[in-house]
């Protein structure tokens, strides 16, 4: 069931669809991300978003600014334990720059009442800085 959730939860926060993604994070949900990951840098956003808003704004207005066509998450694997799935995944996308972006990441999920309520997101920030600036972080 948790699998199902987070799998439905990916469709959404894809969409750009503000009820969608509304519709699978609880009202106070947290979104914690590496600090200084080249997503948030490029967006000028925050890399710990709190509150359903905050994220619903992330994924269906500035996400869609840089990953601009093509975006793919694939899974690679997942685990359950009780009310916390932890996710491996690939994103590839094609970035405003017109550069191909692929990454790896892992999420750990911590649903409440079948919603997302915390996500803590791990990814390799040097390698985003890499394909979004062309450069590596000093």
């Amino acid at each position: 069931m948790s699998h199902t959730i987070i799998q439905n939860a990916f469709q959404a926060l894809a969409s750009n669809d503000p009820d969608r993604i509304s519709a699978v994070l609880t009202e106070d949900a947290e979104w914690l991300s590496p600090p200084g990951n080249a997503t948030a840098v490029a967006l000028e956003a925050t890399h710990h978003m709190v509150g359903r808003k905050a994220i619903v704004r992330f994924f269906a207005e500035d996400f869609p600014r840089l990953f601009v066509r093509d975006v793919t998450v694939s899974f690679h694997g997942s685990h359950t334990d009780g009310e916390r799935v932890t996710v491996e995944a690939t994103m590839t996308a094609t970035l405003a720059n017109g550069n191909h972006y692929t990454n790896d990441y892992c999420f750990v999920f911590e649903l409440r009442d079948e919603l997302i309520h915390r996500v803590r997101e791990y990814v390799d920030t040097v390698r985003g800085h890499r394909m979004i600036f062309g450069e590596v972080p000093q």
